[in-house]
Order: C-alpha cells, then sequence, then structure tokens
C-alpha cells in the first residue's frame, strides 16, 4: 500500500502555514511536556474522539449560519465539538430523505444548501477537519512508541488511534471518492509531490481502512474501556466498509481512470469480507439482540436508553450533565421533543415525512402504504389508520395523541384546525365555541404531522436547554450487523443466511416473519430497523438508486381535531379524557415546496471544491463539477 507523507498547508487542507508549527494539542501545554506524561498523552487521545464529530450521524452542521465547513480551519476545536454531537446531529438524517426538520435545514432545503453543485461548500462536507484530526492522530502514533507510556497500554491507545484514523477516513472517501491518504506527519521542507499531493484511488482509501482493521483487531481484542472499539468494533467497522466497497463495484461505474469505482469483478470479494466480519461477531456470542421487555414497543426504545445493553457495539458516550458546565451532555431530547420546549420554545427537530411513516409495515406484514385518497374522507380515530403498525414505528416516531407528559393534556397535540359544526376554524388563534378547547393545538409547530421517538428518554424531564442530553449514541449496533450480514449473504448467493438473518430482526421487532427473501426486503429492512440512525442517505447513494429515490416530492399529514368527538373530555378534568379523539386528516403534498429534491448522477460525489483545487492543482476535481 503507497504510503503519502502528511502536511497540514493551505494547498491541500487550507490551515495557515503556522497551524504547522502550532502543535498544542491540549492548546497551552507544550510538546515536550505532553509526549512526556501518560496522562496527558491519555487526554490527547481521548481529544481525537471529540475532533471526530461524524461519529455522531455525520454530525457537520445544524443551523446554516453555523457551518462547521467554514469553522474547521480553526484551531479551536471546541467549536467542531459544540457544532456537530452537542448541537445533536441532525443534518444527517434531515438530508437523508427520512424527514423535514424544523430547526435545522431539511429535505429539499438541506439538499439545496448542500454543496452538491459546481464550487459550494456541503454542510455535509468532510475535508479540513479529518486531515486536521488524522494529523493528530499520525503524530500520536508516531510519538507514542517512544513516550514514557506503559507499553501494553501504548499498544492499545495507538490502534484506537488508527481505528480513528481509519473512520475518518471512510467519512471522506464516501463522500469525495479517492482522497490524499495521508499516514505520516511531514515537514514543511518536504518535496513537491508530498506537499501538495495527488488524490489516491477510492479503492486504495477502502483497501487501506480494510487492511488497517485486520492489523488492529486482535490488538483490541483485548480492550475492556467501554465506549472505546473493541475488536468487534473494528470487526463492525471492516463489514460496514466492506459491504460500501462491495456495493459500489457492483452498481457503480469506474471514472477518471480509476480514481473513482471499483472494477465490477471484485464485489464478491468486498462482499466476502463483509460477509466474514459481521459473521465472527455473529459467531462469537458477546453481542446479540437486546431483547428483554415482551413489549416489543418498550423494548425497541429501551435498546437505544439502556446503557451498556449487549446490543450496543461501539458507543458515543453521553452523561446527563450539562455540556456548558463541563458535563458530556448533548441536545437530543432537547431538539426532538415536541415543540415548544427548552429555552428557544423550539422541537420536533427531525419530523419524519409521512412516506417514513409509510415504510413501517403493520405487524402482521401488510405493507404501510396508506390509500391517501380514502383517509381524506370523513372522520378517523387514529387507531383506525395506524394501529397494529409495526412496534418499531411506535419506538421511533410520535404523532398526534401519542403521550407527552410537558403537554396540559399528557400527550402530543398539535392538530391544526378545529371541525364545529361541519365547519373547519383554521385560524390559529380561533377556538371552539365555548372556549374549551384551541383550533391549534398546544404543540403548535406541526411541520409533517410527525416527530422522531427514537433515543428520547421519556423518563426523564424534557432538557431546559441544549447540552444537557444523556444517552449514548450508537455507531455499531448488532442489529446493523445482522443487517450487513443478509446484504452481504444475499449477494454471495447464500439467501437462506440472509433470510434468517433478517428473521431475526423482525422477530425481535414482533412482526410478521418472512417466508421468502429479496434483495428490495433487505434494503426494507434496514430502512425501517436503522431509522434516524444515520445510514439512509448514504444507503441510497451506494446502491446508486439515490436518482430514482431522492428525485421527488414528500408529505406531511395535519389533523383536523373533530370538537363533536371530544368536547365531554373538556367538562372536568382535561388532563383524564373519557372519550377517543377523532380527526379530518389532510395529506400536505409538497410539503418542502418547490422544486423538491433532484439528484443527479455526479451527486453521488461531492465536490472537491474549486478552492482546494486552485490551491493544489494535483487535486483533480470530481465529474460534473468542472
Amino acid at each position: 500500500m503507497k504510503k503519502i507523507f502528511h502536511i497540514i498547508v493551505a494547498a491541500v487542507f487550507f490551515t495557515a502555514c503556522q497551524d504547522v508549527l502550532d502543535k498544542k494539542p491540549l492548546d497551552i501545554i507544550s510538546d515536550a511536556v505532553v509526549w512526556n506524561d501518560p496522562v496527558l498523552i491519555e487526554a490527547y487521545i481521548a481529544q481525537q474522539y471529540e475532533f471526530t464529530p461524524i461519529l455522531v450521524q455525520d454530525a457537520m452542521e445544524c443551523i446554516r449560519w453555523w457551518r462547521l465547513s467554514a469553522v474547521s480551519a480553526a484551531p479551536d476545536f471546541n467549536t467542531a465539538m459544540y457544532m456537530s454531537d452537542k448541537l445533536g446531529g441532525q443534518l444527517a438524517t434531515s438530508v437523508l430523505a427520512e424527514g423535514k426538520a424544523g430547526f435545522c435545514p431539511s429535505g429539499a432545503e438541506a439538499y439545496k444548501i448542500s454543496g452538491l453543485q459546481i464550487g459550494g461548500a456541503p454542510p455535509l462536507e468532510y475535508w479540513e477537519l479529518p486531515y486536521k484530526t488524522i494529523r493528530n492522530l499520525n503524530e500520536f502514533i508516531e510519538r507514542v512508541p517512544n513516550s514514557p507510556m506503559d507499553p501494553a497500554i501504548a499498544k492499545l491507545r495507538i490502534a484506537e488511534a488508527r481505528f480513528l484514523r481509519a473512520f475518518n477516513y471512510f467519512a471522506m472517501v464516501r463522500r469525495y471518492g479517492g482522497v490524499p491518504l495521508v499516514t505520516k506527519v511531514a515537514k514543511l521542507d518536504d518535496p513537491y509531490e508530498i506537499l501538495y499531493p495527488k488524490r489516491d484511488s477510492e479503492k486504495a482509501i477502502y483497501d487501506f481502512i480494510i487492511s488497517e482493521m485486520d492489523d488492529i483487531a486482535e490488538v483490541l481484542s483485548e480492550t475492556v474501556d467501554y465506549g472505546r472499539p473493541t475488536k468487534e468494533a473494528v470487526l463492525a467497522m471492516k463489514s460496514r466498509v466492506a459491504l460500501y466497497a462491495g456495493s459500489i463495484a457492483q452498481f457503480g461505474t469506474v471514472q477518471l481512470d480509476g480514481l473513482l469505482g471499483f472494477p465490477s469483478g471484485e464485489a464478491h470479494s468486498y462482499y466476502r469480507k463483509a460477509y466474514d466480519a459481521a459473521n465472527e461477531i455473529i459467531k462469537g456470542g458477546k453481542h446479540y439482540l437486546y431483547d428483554v421487555n415482551p413489549d416489543k414497543v418498550q423494548n425497541f426504545k429501551d435498546l437505544f436508553i439502556v446503557k451498556r445493553n449487549p446490543e450496543m457495539i461501539f458507543v458515543k458516550q453521553h452523561e446527563w450533565t450539562d455540556f456548558y458546565n463541563g458535563g458530556n451532555g448533548w441536545s437530543w431530547n432537547f431538539l426532538q421533543s415536541p415543540q415548544p420546549g427548552g429555552v428557544w420554545g423550539i422541537g420536533n427537530g427531525l419530523a419524519p415525512y409521512l412516506e417514513t411513516v409509510e415504510a413501517f409495515e403493520y405487524v402482521d406484514g401488510r405493507s404501510g402504504k396508506l390509500d391517501r385518497q380514502a383517509i381524506q374522507q370523513g372522520e378517523w380515530y387514529l387507531d383506525d389508520i395506524f394501529g397494529e403498525k409495526d412496534p418499531r414505528f411506535y419506538a421511533s416516531v410520535w404523532m398526534q395523541d401519542t403521550p407527552w407528559k410537558i403537554s396540559p393534556t399528557g400527550k402530543v397535540e398539535f392538530h391544526f384546525g378545529l371541525l364545529e359544526d361541519g365547519k373547519i376554524i383554521d385560524d390559529p388563534n380561533g377556538s371552539s365555541k365555548d372556549g374549551k378547547v384551541r383550533a391549534r393545538g398546544y404543540q403548535n409547530y406541526q411541520n409533517t404531522g410527525f416527530g422522531v421517538m427514537k433515543l428520547i428518554d421519556e423518563s426523564r424531564p424534557a432538557s431546559a436547554d441544549q447540552g444537557q442530553d444523556g444517552q449514548d449514541y450508537p455507531v455499531f449496533r448488532y442489529g446493523e450487523i445482522l443487517l450487513n450480514f443478509a446484504e452481504a449473504a444475499f449477494e454471495l448467493g447464500e439467501t437462506g443466511e440472509a433470510f434468517r438473518a433478517v428473521n431475526e430482526i423482525r422477530k425481535r421487532a414482533g412482526i410478521f416473519e418472512l417466508n421468502s427473501i429479496t434483495r428490495e426486503q433487505i434494503r426494507h429492512e434496514r430502512e425501517v430497523e436503522l431509522a434516524f440512525e444515520g445510514h439512509r442517505y448514504w444507503d441510497l447513494r451506494r446502491w446508486r438508486i439515490a436518482e430514482d429515490v431522492l428525485t421527488r416530492h414528500y408529505s406531511g399529514l395535519k389533523y383536523i381535531l373533530d370538537y363533536e368527538s371530544v368536547k365531554n373530555n373538556y367538562d372536568d378534568d382535561p388532563s383524564t379524557p373519557t372519550t377517543t379523539p377523532k380527526y379530518r386528516l389532510v395529506v400536505v403534498e409538497k410539503i418542502d415546496g418547490e422544486p423538491g429534491i433532484h439528484f443527479p448522477a455526479h451527486n453521488y460525489y461531492f465536490p472537491i471544491n474549486l478552492s482546494r483545487t486552485a490551491a493544489n492543482p494535483n487535486l483533480i476535481e470530481n465529474p460534473g463539477y468542472q
């Protein structure tokens, strides 16, 4: 494997020359002190987890004017921490075609500002920051062997650094294809070809990551610290990366004389690597599906709330402590709970589209696709339409009438309109004739009509501000491993094994088990099981079906409360209703407005960016952006 020395200069990574000389990873402590103190060396590697924000859903931007790509060249990495993990990691989900965010750019808007055009700086862009982090990791890998750190611990920490370096490269290669592969800290007086490196091929980057995982797997079998990569985390990484490589080899095309893409004949070998890595985790028995509570809805909720459960292979740890006061909280509850909540009255941060809701089947295996014309006729109890859905739906999505503590009535109320005496009152400030119920629900920002329940800890009060939530974020979990295994097995012709793996997932979910298996069923299971965990957008890209799936408009649902069905509820205590409400439902088409999303073929690779190619003539731009 060819190795290219690493240098941080404006021509490649857009940091000032003085940054090259600024080797103060702990801000105010000199190199000589850091590399001679085991405690500070431990702190140094711990920082690199924070400087890798893509551990949490590729989190790179929330509000468009807080764009991490614009500040990632700054030496203050705290900006990266705040901008990504601590603000909830929303954009990756909202641009995935899963939801229309209420607080951050989303859906069609997020796609339009995502920079997938000539020039531009996509919110999901990841170039300057990872090269800075990779530089830190390269220096760590070089320095630690000669440090006073205990050799056994040093061996583990170097393997961790290689894991994080590979994780950063994976985030880059799935955006840009081939990028310069940098594995050494270089000097300012190094040759031109090192200071201005060419892009290595997409295949070379994928092969490098897989090779690194092979090298460090057994080393990290000795790791016992929760939240650090273990052998199983390394195998999970290898499984995911090899699956991507296999998909791109099978469905993609070779471009730029091999800089992008893989020879199609290599798909089988990558699928085999993905299969073997996943199978080793499965056979090892250390991790397995979380299946404790017979209540399937609560069980799936608890999977993401119960810390250190056996399904979690590698997580980004958080605590219920205030980030702004030295704690390790983040902001998922704060941003995903129904609006209004928190200091800014925000919430419903990743409102799922109606299409995402329809992806969840019913427990008997019926399609979740709604008859949209029929449901807009007359009034309905919501259970008539959404009852008996896949339990993962209720554990992943909240909607009108979902129980919720912060609401005065103990449930989500964001109906938008009131039906009384056959007339619809749609004035947001209106109410029923007797004044007992408003025309607009308490959680008054309806958005798509749905919100994200997954990862929300309902047992805790709503956070008063951001950075105070403490649930861990799953980077790798066993459910994904089974789905990786199923997909690789199917593409290798091992349909029986694929069938059994998918049914293991469905059995845990409490839904009808399949009688046969197809590629589409495996992909559908990934969409549902891994919803809102940052996979969907990248899956569509690696399967090369984003042109079809993402070129479209999306929909939402509006609830108009039938006051006649609930007026008796308000005679006494409104928090203890005596009757179930009915609603007139309205499908809101084109909820993102015009022009919707258009995904052309060249968007399968992000632009390298005009500013970078101008600074380094050896950086070839990707097709479609010249």
